[in-house]
């Protein structure tokens, strides 16, 4: 590991990701907002009805000389029933409830509003290394130049691996030993050359043999000036596998380049199908990495996403997601390193790998305990659910107001229009009756409601037409038929006492 530390504020790598995420914003759902204007409207309109009943009633009963029926006790309990106090007393225990069965998919929420934005996510990007793919590339294939066997290559290979502790070089000897029988052990008169940022190489001295492992272009550098020829079927064997998304590391013992060995990307187990249902719930896929156009293409393609971003910087991440919540979209993103957590902080949804940095986790609205980049499927579910059952209890709610509006009205403006008799169909005992009946039916229909809150609608992948006719059969009659008969039945016991 090298350090670099410098006396110049701000120039670091953390003090960029650090600066980055200090301006990455998450903005409110459309959903968030829209429900928060309805509430608001709904409550201002009920207050102004139940203002123009109070003036209207003493203006009435005063002309014809008798007793004021509507008294601010009677209408303060009328707002009560009649704001959206239903939904209101719910959305906490909808929340918590879309919070509880994320835990059961092992991802932890840090709010119920990611939950939410997950339901209506149509973009999402993830991070190819660690999250698309298992993290540690793989030897999976030597490839001798003309004249070399594949047994001399892997040879080679394995010396010059010896030392390499890392998984890449220790999948080198596994490969070697799987399909040549390969296993040797270091001596002491080999004389190792470890792996630097700087020379992209590694190998071994051992006796009259000089073996160096490395990327193609520090290998070509390293045979030129040692004066070594560099074979033409070297080239096309590395573009070959760079093609195919793999990396090559070109082995020279020497004065010649043996091949080449292919280090594989491991694509995580499921990712193809799991990305194939994401299409066919409306999700657009795009992984990022920093590898180039040639790799990530065949990668991309092999992991069955929808696009790539090549060569990504953390500001390239950020301006793409910035870019698509500017045309309307709702993104979702994981990752799992450093350089990921100013996207994550960007992004409408960020799962963050419990196998990454503390930066991406802290950067992140949610965790994934199991660090798999396709449980954004199980978590967009779940929002959608929790949109679901959001929109049956507003549903539910707007129908219970409107029906408990006309249940009251007639009985309690009879004594001034007694032709108002006729609209009241529940014929209710008196106005006070009714009231109180009310009142005590608003408490017991929050509670009554509390079990479905939590436990959910049923999640059905339905068009948006064919769901909102079945909330609207379903719940709207639900919530006006509900009062009527509810509220009778109290108003009969009431009656019994009064």
């Amino acid at each position: 590991i090298v350090v670099s530390v410098t006396a110049e504020p701000g120039k670091g790598f953390l003090d960029k990701m650090i600066a980055m995420v200090e301006g990455a914003a998450r903005k409110k759902t459309p959903n968030e907002i829209a429900l928060q204007i309805f509430l608001i409207a709904l409550t201002v309109i009920f207050v102004l009805v139940v203002i123009a009943l109070y003036c209207y009633s003493a203006f009435a009963s005063r002309e014809k000389g008798m007793a004021n029926p509507a008294s601010i006790t009677t209408l303060l309990a009328l707002l009560v029933c009649l704001a959206p106090t239903t939904i209101g007393a719910l959305l906490s225990a909808i929340g918590i409830a879309g919070m509880s069965r994320l835990n059961q998919e092992n991802v932890l929420a840090m709010s119920g509003r990611a939950i939410e934005a997950a339901g209506d996510v149509d973009v999402l990007l993830l991070d190819k290394t660690g999250t698309i793919t298992l993290g540690n590339r793989q030897a999976a294939a030597f490839f001798p130049v003309k004249g070399v066997s594949e047994q001399d290559l892997a040879y080679a290979a394995v010396l010059s691996s010896l030392a390499d502790e890392t998984p890449e070089g220790r999948s080198v000897l596994q490969l070697a030993r799987e399909q040549f029988g390969i296993d040797l052990s270091p001596e002491p008169a080999m004389e190792f050359i470890p792996f630097t940022a700087a020379t992209r190489m590694s190998g071994v001295s051992y006796g009259d043999q000089t073996i160096r492992k490395g990327a193609a272009d520090s290998v070509r550098s390293f045979a030129l000036r040692q004066g070594v020829p560099w074979p033409e079927d070297c080239d096309a064997i590395v573009e070959d596998i760079a093609k195919s998304g793999g990396t090559p590391l070109v082995v020279l013992r020497n004065d010649r380049i043996l091949g080449v060995i292919h280090l594989k990307d491991i694509i995580k187990q499921g990712v193809q199908e799991k990305f194939a249902d994401m299409r066919k719930m409306g999700i657009r896929t795009i992984m990022i990495t920093g590898d180039n156009p040639l790799t990530a293409a065949a990668i991309a393609a092999e992991a069955g996403v929808d696009d790539f971003l090549a060569e990504a910087t953390p500001q390239g991440k950020l301006d793409m997601i910035r870019d698509y919540q500017e045309k309307g979209h709702l993104v979702a993103m994981t990752g799992d390193g450093t350089n990921d957590a100013p996207a994550l902080a960007q992004a409408d949804v960020a799962v963050a790998m419990n196998t990454g940095t503390q930066a991406a986790k802290e950067a992140g609205n949610m965790v994934d305990l199991d660090s798999s980049p396709t449980k954004l499927i199980q978590i967009v579910k779940i929002g959608k659910q929790l949109l679901m059952t959001r929109g049956a209890l507003t549903t539910f709610s707007i129908a219970n107001d409107a029906a408990k509006y006309f249940a009251i009205i007639p009985v309690l403006f009879t004594a001034i229009y007694p032709g108002l008799e006729v609209l009241n169909i529940m014929h209710l005992h008196s106005a006070e009756s009714a009231i109180l009946s009310a009142v005590i039916f608003n408490a017991l229909i929050i509670i009554a409601l509390i079990p479905l809150a939590l436990k959910g609608v049923k999640y059905r992948e339905l068009p948006a037409d064919r769901l909102l006719a079945r909330n609207l059969l379903l719940y709207g009659c639900g919530g006006i038929v509900t009062p009527f008969v509810c509220i009778k039945l109290i108003d009969m016991v009431i009656s019994l006492w009064i």
